[in-house]
Protein backbone atom coordinates (compact mmCIF):
# COMPACT_ATOMS: atom_id res chain seq x y z
CA UNK A 1 0.00 0.00 0.00
CA UNK A 2 2.90 2.32 0.79
CA UNK A 3 4.31 1.75 -2.70
CA UNK A 4 1.01 2.72 -4.31
CA UNK A 5 0.88 5.89 -2.19
CA UNK A 6 4.42 6.77 -3.26
CA UNK A 7 3.52 6.13 -6.90
CA UNK A 8 0.44 8.35 -6.69
CA UNK A 9 2.44 11.12 -5.01
CA UNK A 10 5.08 10.96 -7.74
CA UNK A 11 2.36 11.02 -10.41
CA UNK A 12 0.74 14.07 -8.79
CA UNK A 13 4.10 15.87 -8.63
CA UNK A 14 4.75 15.11 -12.30
CA UNK A 15 1.28 16.32 -13.28
CA UNK A 16 1.72 19.55 -11.28
CA UNK A 17 5.05 20.20 -12.98
CA UNK A 18 3.62 19.61 -16.45
CA UNK A 19 0.70 21.98 -15.85
CA UNK A 20 3.13 24.90 -15.49
CA UNK A 21 2.43 28.08 -17.44
CA UNK A 22 5.83 28.14 -19.15
CA UNK A 23 5.13 27.84 -22.92
CA UNK A 24 8.62 26.40 -23.49
CA UNK A 25 8.00 23.32 -21.36
CA UNK A 26 5.79 21.47 -23.83
CA UNK A 27 4.11 18.14 -23.18
CA UNK A 28 5.39 15.18 -21.26
CA UNK A 29 7.86 13.30 -23.48
CA UNK A 30 6.69 9.97 -24.76
CA UNK A 31 9.43 8.07 -22.95
CA UNK A 32 8.25 9.43 -19.60
CA UNK A 33 4.72 8.24 -20.26
CA UNK A 34 5.98 4.82 -21.38
CA UNK A 35 8.08 4.53 -18.21
CA UNK A 36 5.18 5.51 -15.95
CA UNK A 37 2.77 3.17 -17.74
CA UNK A 38 5.27 0.30 -17.54
CA UNK A 39 5.70 0.87 -13.80
CA UNK A 40 1.92 0.87 -13.39
CA UNK A 41 1.61 -2.41 -15.31
CA UNK A 42 4.35 -4.01 -13.21
CA UNK A 43 2.55 -2.96 -10.03
CA UNK A 44 -0.80 -4.15 -11.40
CA UNK A 45 0.70 -7.59 -12.05
CA UNK A 46 2.94 -7.80 -9.00
CA UNK A 47 0.44 -6.82 -6.31
CA UNK A 48 -2.15 -9.59 -6.79
CA UNK A 49 0.34 -12.28 -7.86
CA UNK A 50 3.27 -11.49 -5.54
CA UNK A 51 3.15 -14.77 -3.61
CA UNK A 52 2.94 -16.87 -6.78
CA UNK A 53 5.83 -14.98 -8.40
CA UNK A 54 8.02 -15.30 -5.32
CA UNK A 55 7.23 -19.03 -5.07
CA UNK A 56 8.02 -19.60 -8.75
CA UNK A 57 11.35 -17.78 -8.51
CA UNK A 58 12.22 -19.60 -5.29
CA UNK A 59 11.43 -22.97 -6.92
CA UNK A 60 13.57 -22.10 -9.93
CA UNK A 61 16.49 -21.06 -7.73
CA UNK A 62 16.12 -24.15 -5.56
CA UNK A 63 16.13 -26.44 -8.60
CA UNK A 64 19.28 -24.77 -9.96
CA UNK A 65 21.21 -24.77 -6.68
CA UNK A 66 20.22 -28.30 -5.58
CA UNK A 67 20.52 -29.89 -9.04
CA UNK A 68 24.33 -30.26 -8.94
Amino acid sequence: MRLMTLFLAAWAALAARVRGDDPERGDVPGWVMITVMTAALVLAILIPFREAIVAAVQNALDSVTSGG
